[in-house]
């Protein structure tokens, strides 16, 4: 397997854009290499197969979704921080999707669902971790709960954003926030 980290960081950008664009079906190493501009098999030398591809993507998705350190830096509010995050996921709105794809691929595929159960289950307490340690409002299960709301709210904006027509999301997110992790007095 070749080993270039730019190289194989192009193919799996260029596999997120298949997948957010083809879905998993349209998601071959042949897709891969016309998306990235490389000869066809130049994919097949950085990936066993299609199995190992999906697990290296979901780990690329992660690298690509991190937070800038700045949008952590200064006074801590929660709401901000959940509208920073919506505002990435719109910027990065093929990664999410990808994202979604992978896991909808999961409870198609056994040992991606296992890899996916355990990368976004290490991925919430992280977070969790971080929120808490960070001295933020609120308690694991409310954080916990919050995580949820955020998904859903983030799949519909990425997906069917009428959806949230009649709800402004930023009201949205400040109601989560005050009625999911309320300040203690």
């Amino acid at each position: 397997m070749r080993q270039n980290p730019q190289r194989r960081a192009a193919l799996l950008d260029a596999a997120i854009e298949v997948l957010a664009r083809e879905g998993s079906r349209g998601l071959t190493l042949r897709a891969v290499d016309a998306e990235a501009g490389v000869p066809t098999g130049t994919a097949s030398n950085y990936f066993a197969n299609r199995a190992q591809l999906l697990v290296q993507i979901l780990h690329r998705t992660r690298e690509r979704l991190v937070p800038d350190p700045a949008d952590l830096s200064g006074p801590l509010d929660t709401k901000v921080l959940l509208g920073r995050l919506l505002d990435r996921m719109r910027r990065e709105r093929s990664v999410h999707i990808a994202m979604l794809e992978l896991r909808l691929e999961g409870t198609r595929r056994p040992e991606l669902q296992a890899e996916l159960a355990g990368f976004q289950a290490a991925e919430l307490e992280a977070n969790i971790d971080w929120h808490l340690e960070s001295g933020l409002p609120g308690d694991r299960r409310g954080v916990a709960l919050l995580y949820l709301a955020m998904l859903g709210l983030i799949v519909d904006d990425l997906t069917a954003p009428a959806t949230l027509a009649a709800h402004p999301v930023d009201g949205l997110i400040e109601t989560m926030v005050e009625r999911l992790l309320p300040d203690e007095d």
